[in-house]
């Protein structure tokens, strides 16, 4: 795997010049309940670009975008959102600037929260024609700091999870949960910040979901790489 920040700007052109692409993971800095780091969402998104890049050589890793639109989780100690409209400028703005070198840019989103933002920011580089790929990891199950992003985190950076502080969050359906978390974020519907209940999460789980999301990114950048080059 290589990270774009341990080259020097010669390594860069000259991978550049040979078709690489820029893999940039974005996440964000929220709570995760009182059991997961802040960091949950961008370790996750960290965690699938290197995966790519070990399977793909033409893929440079770029430092993450830790910072998001994170709104619906204020309320919570350590909770720092740069809102919707910050985040959709700031990857437009790096992408324009990553397109200097890179004739082709992947985003890896894995904070719900930015979808609305990392959606337009590519749909606005693409008409400025920059070829742009976007990812997003989708599983079924808790939406929020529960059993799924738990196991991800025992598999990604167990010393980071606090499995004596997992407990029961709000378990309703997510559709039921909307109208109050609409009008007063997360901390409405949950005293605790959990969606879902993480309890029994485990690594093994964890693993197993990594490997199934990683095929889903591979396959994707194939397709894209193949249909570009076509």
């Amino acid at each position: 795997m290589t990270l774009l920040a341990d080259l020097t700007w010669t390594d860069v052109r000259d991978r550049a010049a040979a078709g690489a692409l820029l893999a940039v993971p974005i996440g964000a800095t929220e709570q995760h309940g009182p059991h997961l780091p802040l960091s949950t969402d961008t370790d996750i998104a960290v965690a699938l670009c290197a995966r790519l890049a070990r399977r793909r050589a033409d893929v440079l890793v770029a430092p993450p975008v830790a910072y998001g639109s994170s709104g619906e989780h204020a309320g919570f100690p350590g909770t720092l959102s740069i809102g919707l409209e910050v985040t959709e400028l700031l990857l437009l703005e790096l992408g324009r600037s990553a397109s200097d070198t890179f004739a082709h840019l992947l985003f890896v989103s894995a904070h719900g929260g930015n979808a609305a933002p990392v959606a337009r920011a590519a749909a606005r580089l693409r008409a400025e024609t920059r070829d742009v790929h976007v990812f997003s990891p989708r599983w079924s199950g808790d939406p929020h700091a529960g059993r799924v992003e738990t196991a991800l985190q025992l598999a990604l950076r167990p010393a980071a999870v606090h499995a004596d502080r997992a407990v029961p969050g709000n378990t309703s359906p997510l559709p039921d949960l909307m109208a109050d978390l609409r009008a007063g974020g997360v901390r409405a519907v949950s005293e605790s910040g959990i969606l879902g209940d993480p309890t029994g999460a485990t690594a093994t789980e964890g693993r197993a979901l990594l490997d199934t999301l990683t095929t889903a990114l591979l396959r994707e950048v194939t397709t894209w790489r193949e249909t570009s080059a076509a």
